[in-house]
């Protein structure tokens, strides 16, 4: 099912490929009792939701993975299936918020049965997933579901920059391998255009 201002396109061979991407949730509230703040989407004061322009960038990912007359930039594809990690009771529910837009453009469920913490039983779920599949997730939890893939060529940073939302991370199977790239979003002011470096190493 696809909305109407989404054309389709023959499939190439690329797209039978199977696809990992992945990002983080979108901006969140700096400080927790502090601007800017958290909203929900009715436009109340919410801490554990995005912040406007974390909406704003949720909105503009709809358009930079399911472009209305075209297709995706070079590197990314139109998902197939989303992931983005539960909430439940205080926790945040920035993840899900953030590819809502996408999913609603797409006509497509989010899945939303693993939480931070789960990234080995998601990884295995999602490594033997037909398509391009997206995951939303929390920062400081992406290396994890990396690790739990298996063998990652290059290896990607072990770390996200808590200021860095503006990035998608691609998995790509060759073989028995993952191909991971980066690919800069560029969609707000401020995104840059380059990827996550790895960490020096302190032993060097």
């Amino acid at each position: 099912m696809t909305t109407p201002d989404v054309q389709d396109s023959p499939p190439s061979p690329a797209d039978a490929t199977r696809m990992i991407m992945v990002i983080r949730h979108a901006e969140k509230p700096l400080h927790p009792a502090g601007s800017p703040y958290g909203v929900t989407p009715h436009g109340e004061e919410d801490p554990h939701s995005l912040t406007v322009t974390g909406w704003t960038r949720a909105g503009a990912l709809a358009q930079l993975f399911a472009p209305s007359h075209s297709r995706p930039p070079l590197g990314l594809r139109r998902p197939d299936s989303i992931y983005a990690s539960a909430h439940a009771g205080g926790h945040s529910k920035r993840s899900i918020q953030t590819v809502a837009p996408l999913a609603a453009r797409l006509g497509l469920e989010i899945v939303k049965r693993y939480a931070a913490g789960d990234e080995a039983h998601l990884a295995k779920e999602i490594s033997t997933r037909a398509g391009a599949t997206l995951i939303a997730w929390h920062h400081e939890a992406i290396h994890s579901i990396c690790h739990h893939l298996g063998t990652v060529d290059p290896p990607p940073p072990d770390h996200w920059p808590a200021d860095r939302f503006d990035i998608v991370w691609t998995f790509t199977l060759d073989g028995h391998r993952w191909r991971f790239t980066q690919v800069p979003q560029l969609l707000l002011p401020g995104d840059l255009p380059h990827p996550i470096a790895a960490r020096p190493d302190p032993a060097a």
